[in-house]
This record gives structure tokens, sequence and C-alpha cells, in this order.
């Protein structure tokens, strides 16, 4: 069935040695993409040519998602985010209640109402807990803390009679079988790392270790095995309760952490049922395990986000670059969302700044060909959330203009197997014609998306304004790069082509009061031949503030349509 989908998406595997602020800146945006044909003839001279002073697009393509907590939790706050950038929100299921989280999310829908009848799609995403390994209670308490000092023995032990009893010379970890993964020799680390041990030997039910970094140790601490071939289950009983809780509220998006294999996107998948057959289940990437098994993960899932956070404990944190460099391209490859995260705007928590490194980080993370970018202490904690979105705005606008947009739509095509289907056959040539006509938006009216998801994935250098009757949908295409999407809730008219060219002109409203779209504009307009979804197969250019804005389809009238 995977191998079906790629078929079907033109994608040859064969020929791939690994694979078997916008609009969405709800500000005061001005400007739009340029109106003149980039004449670089390589990416060395395009970069030779890049200009400090030059004003970047006024529209961001890059999604931002961030992260909800304390310090953004008002209605208020949140209505600003939006305002900055803000387009999914994260919900991170590590910490709070039920009911905390369900608070969170009403809060979110009561600031998206606000910016009624401009009616702008948030999505929701829930982050599970996963699975993980800690340490146990450190003399009995949650508050418990020992020293560690450098060169010291210690013991770790699966034995649960040391469970609330731990000291300085034996931890308890909740991982029975951490005895048969690690060997002499194998490095085991706690708290983020800060902390580390290396094995000496093996016990029955026990490993004698060297501390090799000391420090002060707290109670319940994670523990991070790298290169272990860690076997946990992909959900413990915590996920499935947090699983159940996004089914029965409706969320759109489920960030799925510590993903090691495709079978755990399939077990989700699978405890989703058909009531949350609709969810998108981005696999988190954050350990070395999950680096080696990428290409059954990315098929397996509807996306993937490069968590940097564990994955730079798990692997040399020099290696990290090449780990999300890999997993954008093949996901770019591929057609799947990715979003780049942790410590993107870290230094944003405390201080109204970036440093120049981050603000470097999240260039090059959008010059890598990610969909979305992440924001997680900086907005959910930090003193300056709204600052951190539009800082974060900001760079991306920055970093997609200076993207060489000519290699990357010919390097995307070159790898499609003959012959493609009509709506990517369709999507590609949307793309080429609004690169040839220098248009200034690709406008789709789309009921399930895909329309929109394959023209995305050619990186046209203009916005994409998706139309679509489904809110779902419309809150789902974030994940997309350059995906705008509309959801447009009027009631359908009698008339086909009357409804399309309502939607069409919602569209073009819509770039008009956020000012991309002028007279004189190109747009290109992507189309079905008929209603429903499947049947996209129709391409038309039209010139802004002539007679073809008014009556874009030029088809009989059918009645009785239900797209």
């Amino acid at each position: 069935f995977l191998c079906a989908s790629y078929a079907m998406s033109g994608i040859n595997l064969a020929s791939y040695a690994g694979m078997g602020s916008d609009m969405r800146n709800f500000g005061n945006s001005v400007g739009s993409v340029p109106r003149t044909q980039d004449a670089s003839r390589s990416l060395l001279e395009h970069i030779c040519n890049l200009d400090v002073d030059r004003e970047p697009y006024a529209i961001r393509n890059t999604a931002i998602i961030c992260t909800i907590g304390p310090a953004c939790r008002t209605v208020e706050c949140l209505q600003k985010m939006m305002t900055a950038g803000m387009n999914i929100a994260r919900l991170n299921f590590s910490h709070g209640t039920h009911e905390y989280h369900l608070e969170t999310i009403k809060l979110i829908r009561q600031a998206v109402e606000t910016f009624k009848p401009f009616f702008r799609p948030v999505a929701i995403a829930l982050d599970t807990k996963g699975p993980e390994i800690r340490t146990g209670l450190i003399d009995g308490s949650g508050s418990g803390e020992v020293t560690l000092e450098c060169g010291d023995k210690m013991r770790l032990s699966a034995n649960k009679d040391f469970e609330n009893c731990c000291t300085k010379d034996v931890m308890y970890v909740d991982y029975e079988r951490i005895v048969h993964v690690l060997q002499p020799g194998s490095k085991v680390f706690i708290d983020d790392g800060l902390i580390c041990l290396v094995v000496k030997e093996k016990g029955p039910d026990y490993l004698d270790c060297v501390i090799e970094n000391g420090g002060k140790l707290g109670s319940r601490k994670g523990v991070n095995l790298p290169g272990a071939p860690v076997d946990l289950p992909s959900m413990s009983v915590k996920d499935k309760q947090d699983l159940q809780f996004a089914v029965d509220n409706n969320l759109d998006i489920i960030f799925a952490s510590f993903i090691r294999t495709g079978t755990g996107v399939h077990e989700i998948r699978e405890f989703l049922g058909e009531k949350g057959s609709h969810i998108k289940i981005i696999a988190k990437i954050e350990n070395h395990q999950g680096v080696k098994l990428f290409d059954e993960i990315v098929q397996a899932a509807d996306g993937v986000m490069v968590a940097r956070g564990d994955l730079g404990i798990e692997i040399p944190p020099e290696k990290v670059f090449l780990a999300q460099k890999m997993a954008i391209s093949r996901c770019n490859l591929i057609g799947k969302p990715v979003i780049c995260a942790t410590q993107m705007l870290e230094s944003m928590t405390y201080k109204p700044r970036a440093t120049r490194a981050e603000s470097s980080d999240v260039a090059n993370a959008v010059l890598d060909g990610a969909d979305c970018v992440m924001l997680s202490g900086e907005t959910a904690k930090g003193n300056y959330p709204v600052e951190a979105v539009q800082t974060m705005a900001n760079i991306c606008r920055e970093a997609e203009s200076a993207m060489f947009h000519g290699q990357v739509f010919d390097d995307l095509k070159s790898v499609l197997a003959l012959p493609t289907d009509a709506t990517l056959t369709t999507a590609i040539a949307a793309v080429e014609a609004s690169n040839r006509c220098l248009a200034q938006a690709v406008i789709v009216i789309t009921t399930s998306g895909r329309t929109a998801q394959l023209i995305s994935r050619h990186r046209p250098r203009c916005p994409i304004i998706a139309v679509t009757r489904h809110s779902i949908t419309a809150r789902q295409l974030h994940l997309f790069r350059a995906c705008h999407p509309i959801y447009y809730g009027e009631p359908r008219t009698e008339l086909w082509a009357e409804d399309m060219d309502r939607r069409i002109s919602c569209a073009i409203d819509y770039g008009r009061k956020r000012r991309f779209l002028n007279d004189g504009d190109n747009v290109v307009v992507v189309t079905g031949w008929k209603a429903g979804s499947g049947a996209t197969n129709s391409l038309r250019i039209i010139e802004l503030g002539t007679a073809a804005e008014q009556h874009v389809l030029g088809v009989r009238d059918m009645k009785n349509f239900k797209d």
C-alpha cells in the first residue's frame, strides 16, 4: 500500500538510493513577490548576487508552530501571536492535565473566532509524551537530589526494590531490558545529557558504571541510551489516553514522540481508528534508531519532525546537522511535510533579541527546505512570546527571499517517474507557469488538499492560496510550505461554475486585502473539471483587473454538485 502511494504520486524510488509573514503574517504586510526573473545561471552566482539591502518578500511561506504554555495562555496573547505569524498551536502533553489542555484548546479556538469574518485557520497539534526511560526517586522524595563526582562508581538497576530509594551509589531505571541492550563501554546519558555514565560490568539485573560527567541529579530524570536497540512500545498507557483525547476533541495533528520504526506509526494510526483517521501523524525523529530507519518511518507517517533536543544526545552533536539536512531533503523528494524544531530561538526565552547564531539556524532550516519551524520554551514559558514569533517570521521571509527557486524546482522534478497522473501533471505545470509568467499567486480550489500539497512539493516562488470548504483540510494545509489556506463556508450556489468563480474571487479578494495582489498581476488558477475530489486537471492564467477575472471558468454550468 505504501509503495503504491509513492507510485501514484509519481516518485521514482528506484532512482533515489536511500528510499525504498504573509499572509501568514497577519499584520500589515505590503509588497509582493518580485516581478523580475532571477538571471543567475548557477547557485554560486545566485549566492554571489545576494544583497543585504534588498527588501525581503512580504509574504512568508514557511509555517510557524508555537508551543502554548503559561506565558501565552490568554486570548489576548494568542491573538497577538496569530497576528505575528503563528499557524499551528502545539500542546505539549509531557506537562499538564487533560482539563488544563482542554481549557487551552478553548482559548485557542476563541482567539481564532475573533478574526472573523476573515477566517484564519489555525491548526492544533498534540505532542505526545512518548515512551521514555526515567530514573527512580532519590531517598523517596520527588525533590530529592544527589551530587555525583566524576570517577565515582554507580550501579544502575532495573530491580524495583530500588525504585523509591535511589542513592548516589545505586540508581533505579524503569527499563527492564537495559541490561540486555547495553554492553561494557556503552554510555548512558541522564537529565538531558548533563550526567554521563560509562558501563564497565554487567550483572543479571544491574550495570556497574563509572561517572564520566558528574553534577547534581534529581529524581525521575530522563535517560538516553545512544546507539542501543531500545525496544520500548510505541505508546505508553498515558499516550493512549492522550491520543483518545485528541480524537474526542477533534484535534488536527499528532506529533508522535520517540518514533523508532514505521511499525510505531502504524500502531498509532490503528489506535486512532476510523474516528481519528483524519488526524495527521507527524513522526518525531529524536534517536539514532529513528535516523537509521528514516525511510521506513517517513513512508508510514504523514510527515516528520526533526526534534534536535534528544537527537543531540542520542547522536554526536556535531552530526545533528547531517540528520537535519538528510531528513528535510528526503521529505522534500517525496512531498511530505518536515518540521525543524528545538532551541531555534532559545535565547529569546529570557531576552528580546535572538542571537546571530540562532537567526542563522532558523534561516538555514528554511534554506534546507523545511516546511515549518517550531518554537518551544520561547513561547510556552518565555518572557517575549509575541516577539519570538515576529522574529521567526522575519527570518523566514529573509531566507525565502534568498532561495534559488529555479534549481530547487528542477531538482524536485528530475526524480519523478513517468507517466505522472493528471493531478500531479497539473501541479507541475502550475508551478512552471507561475515561474514563467512571474505570477504573484497560485490559487487552488481543493477538496482534500492533495492538489495544494503537490504544488507545494514543487516549491513555487509565490504563495499558494488554497480555498476549501473543509475546515480540517484548511487547518492541516499549514503543514505544507507556501500553502495559505482559506476556509470557504459560504452556501453553495445552484450552478457549479458560478460557485467556483465565487471561491476564486474569495482568494483574489484575500490577496487584495493583504496587498500582495493588484491589478495587472498574473495569477495561476488550478481547478477540477468537475465537482468533487480527484478531478484536478485545469489550469488558467488570468491578469487581475481584466474581464478574465470576473468569469474564470468558461465551462458548461453543472447542477447538483457536491465539492
